[in-house]
């Protein structure tokens, strides 16, 4: 399956979606990202959100949506930098929780709207999630690459 780049969200049919909170050091990876697209000026016609969790009403967002790329922290060590890849829907049980799951809103989205957008998950590997504002070094390596990644011609 080919990659994305950023031009593939560069559309009102679009939502770019960063997840986090920029209060808990790498936690606000997925602001950051909105952050430098707008520095950048890139995507400047999709719609852009930053928010610090999932929910449920996020199922009614995406469902107006051709195409969803949602941002987020991960903790996973198995990822070096960042992950960059097509999600699926699936009915899970974080529907009842805090901490709804990307494919959980697709679940909803697909079951309560009759509708899927193409929805693409760039997870980018953080390392500290204390009370303090402001990337470590590592994860901003990390988001430098991400970036990079997807604003290259030849990421297809």
């Amino acid at each position: 399956m080919p990659s994305v780049t950023l031009e593939d969200f560069d559309d009102d049919t679009c939502l770019i979606y960063g997840i986090g909170n920029a209060g808990r050091q790498d936690d606000g990876l997925g602001w950051a990202f909105i952050d430098w697209l707008e520095a950048q000026g890139r995507c400047a016609n999709a719609q852009r959100e930053r928010n610090y969790q999932l929910l449920i009403e996020d199922a009614d967002l995406i469902s107006t949506k051709q195409r969803v790329l949602f941002i987020d922290a991960t903790k996973d060590r198995t990822v070096t930098s960042f992950t960059l890849g097509r999600a699926t829907p699936r009915m899970d049980f974080t529907f009842t929780s805090h901490a709804i799951s990307i494919p959980a809103i697709m679940a909803t989205c697909q079951q309560c709207f009759h509708r899927l957008p193409e929805v693409h998950v760039l997870a980018i590997r953080g390392f500290e999630f204390d009370l303090e504002i402001g990337l470590t070094p590592a994860a901003q390596r990390n988001l430098d690459a991400a970036t990079a990644h997807l604003s290259s011609p030849n990421a297809r």
